[in-house]
């Protein structure tokens, strides 16, 4: 990682799994900004199916009755004495994002390039922080207003509504 980035922490606020054709969205918070009642910042990543099944699986601490490709990762690191040390998010390129993934083994660490759902999976599977660089953040988040902040079940209902109505197009930048 760059020398003097900042980081912020941020938490899994939802996760929406849409059917196919559509991808699914990992919609990403500072935590700073999670269960705010009136403002918050969001940031929607479009995963694929599979991606959004293995972070359902971990958001549920779930397992199957055969290990996923997930869980056999887990069950190496484990078995290596090595842990999920944390996630961080540097990296935004159009719609594409970039992670890197760090582990943990005695008093090495070990510093692998992953893709942001497949390590946040990981990280939520050994309770491990994920924090995002400041520069993605204010490039790839967008505020999200809370009209009624005392009606909770409608200030849902219009997030779940804002962020099944985003499209890919959405992230694109003008060309100006």
């Amino acid at each position: 990682m760059e020398e003097g980035l900042v980081l912020i922490p941020i938490t899994v606020q939802t996760l929406i799994m849409l059917p196919p054709p559509s991808p699914s969205i990992l919609v990403l918070c500072p935590e700073e900004d999670y269960g705010k009642k009136e403002t918050c910042r969001i940031v929607p990543i479009l995963i694929g199916i599979p991606e959004a099944t293995q972070l359902s699986l971990a958001l549920e601490d779930r397992r199957l009755d055969r290990p996923t490709t997930h869980d056999l990762f887990m069950d190496a690191l484990t078995n290596l004495d090595a842990t999920v040390h944390r996630v961080e998010i540097y990296r935004v390129d159009g719609k594409v994002f970039y992670s890197l993934l760090y582990l943990q083994a005695g008093d090495r660490t070990i510093t692998l390039d992953a893709r942001p759902s497949d390590a946040i999976s990981l990280a939520i599977r050994q309770n491990a922080p994920i924090a995002m660089a400041d520069d993605v953040l204010q490039k790839a988040s967008f505020p999200y207003i809370f009209k009624n902040p005392t009606e909770d079940q409608k200030e849902m209902d219009e997030f779940r509504e804002f962020v099944q109505n985003l499209n890919p197009d959405d992230f694109l930048q003008d060309e100006e």
